[in-house]
């Protein structure tokens, strides 16, 4: 198993059946640039939910590494992936955090075995997170494709 690489809009997967959607998320409340504007322009709830998350952290799971299914179709949910540490490199370091990204990898691999749904996603982390791809690639193929999980990643045309 491979992961699938296509042209084309994450927001809008053309596979039938169960589908989550993934992206990263920082953990300071921002949710404003990026991918996140494409999710908002399609469904509120992504983003709503986002924010009561953070509004409410000193009271739940908010946290690097966590993860928030959102249901946003019948057959679509998005995973609001906890990644980033603030919005802004530091320094030499970008804000992402890859142990955080493969803590949630592990999450959306438990959800999409008990769904039984394909996962679907732009370039995660590699865009205002500043991480590189061939330090996100193998944390797919060791949770999501190790699980026989199809998985997706879409290349805006």
């Amino acid at each position: 198993m491979s992961i699938t690489y296509l042209k084309g809009d994450a927001t809008s997967p053309q596979i039938s059946g169960n589908k989550i959607i993934c992206h990263i998320c920082n953990d300071v409340g921002g949710w404003g640039k990026g991918f996140v504007l494409a999710l908002s322009k399609k469904w509120p709830q992504p983003e709503k939910d986002y924010r009561e998350w953070h509004r409410d952290r000193e009271n739940n799971d908010f946290a690097l590494g966590s993860v928030r299914f959102v249901t946003v179709e019948q057959d679509l949910h998005v995973a609001n992936m906890i990644g980033q540490r603030g919005n802004r490199p530091s320094k030499d370091n970008p804000p992402i955090r890859y142990e955080a990204v493969e803590q949630a990898i592990e999450k959306v691999t438990q959800k999409a075995q008990e769904l039984q749904a394909s996962v679907h996603m732009p370039r995660i982390g590699c865009g205002l997170a500043g991480g590189k791809w061939e330090n996100i690639e193998p944390i797919l193929k060791k949770h999501l494709l190790a699980n026989h999980i199809p998985t997706y990643v879409y290349d805006f045309a």
